[in-house]
């Protein structure tokens, strides 16, 4: 059971700091490949089976691994979601995923919660 909590906590701070930042207006900058599905399976399936094979060391080692391999794989087999690199007006630049629409360089957008808008 402390494997599943430590695997979750370890899950949650990877991913925790993808969420944007508060609503602000920019500009899309390019597109970069979002591979956030296939890290999430593949570290996960190497956490499970490092953890039955090589106990608390092998459940880090393989989920790390996994997490590698995932995003790699994905990318490989053309799976790879969309995701946008986008200068703030404070000229900050961060990256957002927008998997139900896309976007051009340059486009005007808002950033709202973690998705684009068009800007109005």
């Amino acid at each position: 059971m402390k494997i599943v909590k430590a695997g979750l906590l370890s899950t949650l701070l990877l991913y925790g700091s993808m969420v944007a930042a508060a609503d602000s207006n920019g500009h899309v900058k390019g597109r970069v490949p979002d591979q956030t599905s296939g890290r999430m399976l593949g570290g996960w399936s190497g956490f499970l089976v490092g953890g039955a094979a090589g106990g608390i060391a092998g459940a880090i080692a393989m989920g790390l691994a996994g997490l590698w391999m995932g995003g790699e794989v994905q990318e490989s087999a053309g799976l790879a979601g969309d995701a946008y690199e986008v200068e703030l007006a404070d000229g900050e630049q961060v990256v957002i995923r927008s998997p139900n629409r896309q976007w051009q360089t340059g486009d005007a957008v808002a950033v709202k919660g973690n998705r684009l808008v068009a800007q109005q």
